[in-house]
């Protein structure tokens, strides 16, 4: 068995989990805002920024000063002494860093074209770096890797950290992922026609696009006793289209059988489900077609990105990280907001919350389907009720 015994996280809710917590609850998030930084060349959209002030970076590690790198540090902080419990229980070559971005430096990259940035390093924006850094900052000897699956990278660095330690190669994993704001993907979406003009609206009638957001988020893995265990873990390869699902949502669906069926669950015990949630036309469309299919219109779910916006890689553990939350502190499970739009009634009924719920069953499945066709599918409980 695999237990969550400690996360960190930033994102557009709060920098602490504290803060974060209590923005879900409320169901509001101060780093949605409208974008007056330019990162659109033409046009508006909005983006989910972390607002806090990041920590610095070491003098003894400048190759790494990157914000997504930053981000990470900011997430460690927050479970420095669980860290060093690992480390000092097993030791630093039984320690694996596995890491999901998108981005990596390349905001950096960027500023560096345009000449306002003057301490680019060329590693900054390799999508290695991050996992690099965080083993270097820490002292660590175990495997550090990074995965790179677009929008479900970190949920897959989830399940690699998970199988490393089930292989007997290390004894604990740090796994998450960050991405940071930067012009590419903003004008990458646009391009698409999948960018929002407005903050994101998942699953309405009105929805038209992402919000890009940015984030950090981390989780411990181990097999001590936590109050949270990994449960169940799914995972796909449509093929089927670079940016498009499935039509029938086919690969998503192997990825959330699997992950059922390693959990050994069945649909009447999901608490709830993260739902990926993009409020794209196409995703929503194919998510809803997808969890009514595996399990109808009984299980509560929405999807939490109109209070990150889309952060991309590090998507997968965010939202993991949420189901942390709500599992560990009781949180209600958060009600899709059709406060200035209307829900999409052409959609297949999948359980859509459109208030907060207090009582549900401590068992969460959080979906991450990225460009490609590249599913994950995780599934969390509570080891207490």
């Amino acid at each position: 068995m695999i237990f969550v015994t400690g996360v960190g996280m930033v994102n557009a809710m709060g920098n602490t989990l504290d803060e974060i917590a209590d923005s879900l609850a409320a169901g509001r998030s101060p780093g949605m805002v409208p974008d007056t930084d330019g990162w659109l060349q033409q046009g508006d959209c909005w983006v989910g920024r972390v607002t806090g002030e990041l920590p610095p970076m070491p003098d003894t590690l400048p190759q790494h000063n990157s914000r997504n790198n930053r981000l990470l540090l900011a997430a460690l902080a927050q479970i420095g002494p669980q860290i060093n419990e690992l480390i000092a229980r097993y030791g630093r070559d039984r320690v694996a860093v596995v890491l999901g971005t998108s981005t990596s430096g390349l905001d950096e990259a960027d500023r560096k074209v345009s000449g306002t940035h003057d301490t680019y390093h060329y590693g900054q924006q390799e999508l290695g770096d991050p996992s690099r850094f965080v083993s270097e900052y820490l002292d660590l000897d175990g495997p550090a890797l990074t995965v790179s699956t677009a929008c479900s990278s970190s949920a897959r660095a989830v399940i690699t950290g998970k199988r490393l330690i089930e292989s007997g190669m290390v004894d604990a994993a740090i796994v998450g992922g960050a991405d940071t704001l930067s012009r590419m993907p903003i004008n990458g979406f646009s391009s698409l026609e999948s960018l929002s003009e407005r903050r994101c609206r998942p699953f309405s009638a009105e929805r038209n696009g992402i919000t890009i957001g940015e984030a950090a988020a981390l989780l411990l893995l181990s097999r001590e006793s936590g109050p949270v265990q990994l449960l169940g873990v799914g995972e796909s390869s449509d093929a089927w289209h670079m940016s498009a699902p499935h039509p029938e949502g086919a690969g998503a669906i192997r990825s959330v059988e699997m992950a059922m069926k390693e959990a050994g669950l069945t649909a009447k015990d999901i608490g709830y489900i993260n739902m990926h949630g993009t409020a794209t036309r196409l995703n929503d469309e194919i998510e809803a077609k997808v969890v009514n299919t595996l399990f109808g219109d009984g299980v509560p779910g929405s999807s939490t990105k109109h209070l990150t916006g889309h952060t991309l890689g590090a998507a997968g553990a965010c939202e993991a990280a949420l189901c942390y939350l709500m599992l560990t502190r009781r949180l209600p499970l958060p009600a899709q907001d059709f406060s200035d739009s209307t829900q999409d009634a052409e959609l297949a009924p999948c359980g859509l919350l459109t208030s907060p719920r207090a009582e549900y069953k401590p068992v969460m499945l959080s979906n991450s389907f990225a460009f490609g066709g590249n599913n994950a599918t995780l599934i969390f409980g509570a080891t207490h009720d």
